[in-house]
Order: structure tokens, then C-alpha cells, then sequence
């Protein structure tokens, strides 16, 4: 398991691998949070958020990423793995971005099928 300090390491080595055009109005940046929120859809505790993009009036747009919920996720992985799975997830989260910027949910739609998927998945299970 990495320590808080190691992920703030990785996610700033990560960060500087994507252009500088991607940062255009993320005037919010990107953000470390030690929770691990469940997604509202979660039926069995483990649907952790593991990054989300917000627009906020006050704190305009920005990246978060929880290593509350990478802990929980990846747990006692090795650290190429956790860099991996941070890589997916803050790609991610710039996409969103770059989709809210100019326009298109595609992003957004797929996320909402995947919900869906584990909605009906959980309800076969039952």
C-alpha cells in the first residue's frame, strides 16, 4: 500500500504526462481527498468513487481524486498497479472535462451504462 504523500507523487508525475491544453479552464486543478466516497448506486459497499470532475460556482472546475478509495480498491497491489489504475482514472476525469468543454456527454452516457450494468447485475443476483 502507498502512503498519501507517495500518491500526491504520482498524481503530480501523471499530471505533467498530458498536454497543457487539457488544463484550459481547470482553474480548480487537481485535487488529493483521503475520503472514499460510495457511488449513490452502490448496493454492496464496495462502488467506491475513485476520482470525480466538479464544476462549482465558487471553485470552478477541478479534478478530485480519492485515495481513501484507492486504498480501499487497490489495497496491498504493487506500485505499478496503483499508477496504472490512477493513470485510468484521472484520464478519466479529464475527459470529462474536455467533453463538458466542448459539449458531448459520450463520456458521461458510458458512465451512466455501467451503473446500469451493476444495477442489473446486483438485481439478477437476488
Amino acid at each position: 500500500m502507498i502512503s498519501i504523500d507517495r500518491f500526491q507523487e504520482i498524481l503530480e508525475d501523471l499530471a505533467e504526462e498530458l498536454p497543457a491544453e487539457f488544463y484550459d479552464e481547470l482553474n480548480g486543478g487537481i485535487l488529493v481527498d483521503p475520503g472514499h466516497p460510495l457511488h449513490p448506486a452502490d448496493e454492496h459497499g464496495d462502488l467506491y468513487i475513485m476520482g470525480e470532475y466538479r464544476v462549482d460556482p465558487a471553485m470552478g472546475k477541478y479534478i478530485v481524486m480519492f485515495y481513501g478509495s484507492f486504498r480501499r480498491v487497490m489495497g496491498d497491489a504493487d506500485e505499478t498497479e496503483w499508477i496504472e489504475e490512477m493513470r485510468d482514472v484521472l484520464r478519466h476525469e479529464f475527459r470529462h472535462h474536455i467533453e463538458g468543454r466542448a459539449g458531448v456527454r459520450d463520456l458521461e452516457i458510458w458512465d451512466e451504462q455501467q451503473i446500469a450494468a451493476y444495477r442489473a447485475e446486483n438485481r439478477e443476483e437476488e
